[in-house]
């Protein structure tokens, strides 16, 4: 083995152990009510029982659960489906489990619970999907996923994007209305700098953000020693105003017609 494959292996073990600390704080952040169910995969905030009028996915990123409250993705979560309009199915997976969210949207889909989505089922989808580091990757790759079943997505958020060795986050395919992504690029981990769309003409970037945390700094509720490893990427999960907006975003792609004037975010 070279000298430079061992080093990459030091590299990529160091990474994912960074994330791991990341993802699961010493000091608690406050700690929001619960109201969801909790599944093997993915915390469900809305009843499956009924047709969605809207789907809202979200992936958390390095090893969260789904139903840790404690992290502001899964928070947003939460307030969304208290906001959002009747009927809107909100549900939050660990970013492992994006083949989980896939059958989820497609058994919300087939209305008529036959087993195959007709093309009429698909273009009633109206989709949300967002995303933190492995999560915001996890987001788009479910989009590439829904694309090859010809299935619309409305919007994806990617926030601090971190792909996988062997992932891809910056192509936004082709089936995406809308896509936003916002990323820091300082510290050890930092998220994706670009995203582009595969088709511009169905395709609309709406912006690539730079947070700048060493200039606006977010207090994340602790000060333990692996937050001076990754301290912008962790307080891009704990930024309540980029979340804010995040959530005002959704709320108005998922408003009815008349009251949809676009807004984007403004970081």
């Amino acid at each position: 083995m070279t000298l430079f494959a061992s080093l990459r292996i030091v590299v990529i073990f160091a990474s994912m152990l960074i994330l791991f600390l990341v993802a699961t704080p010493l000091v608690a952040r406050p700690l929001a009510p619960v109201d969801a169910s909790a599944g093997a995969e993915g915390a469900v905030l809305s009843r499956s029982d009924v047709p969605a009028s809207a789907i809202v996915i979200g992936f958390v990123g390095g090893f969260v659960r789904h139903d840790n409250a404690r992290h502001i993705p899964v928070q947003l979560a939460q307030r969304m489906q208290r906001t959002l309009a009747k009927g809107t199915y909100v549900r939050v997976f660990e970013n492992r489990h994006r083949k989980q969210a896939y059958k989820a949207i497609v058994n919300l889909l087939d209305s008529n619970h036959d087993g195959v989505l007709s093309a009429e089922e698909k273009a009633h989808a109206r989709i949300v999907l967002f995303g933190h580091s492995w999560g915001a990757a996890a987001a788009v790759l479910l989009a590439h996923d829904l694309e090859r079943e010809h299935i619309p997505v409305l919007l994806t958020v990617q926030v601090d994007s971190v792909a996988k060795f062997w992932q891809n986050d910056s192509v936004i395919p082709a089936n995406v209305t809308e896509a936003v992504n916002f990323y820091q690029t300082h510290g050890l981990i930092h998220g994706r700098a670009q995203i582009t769309a595969a088709d511009p003409a169905r395709t609309e970037i709406l912006g690539n953000y730079l947070v700048d945390y060493r200039k606006t700094p977010v207090d994340c509720g602790g000060g333990s020693w692996f937050d001076h490893l990754a301290p912008s990427h962790a307080q891009s999960e704990c930024d309540p105003q980029l979340w804010s907006w995040i959530g005002e975003m959704v709320r108005q792609r998922l408003a009815p017609p008349t009251n949809t004037a676009s807004v984007s975010p403004q970081p």
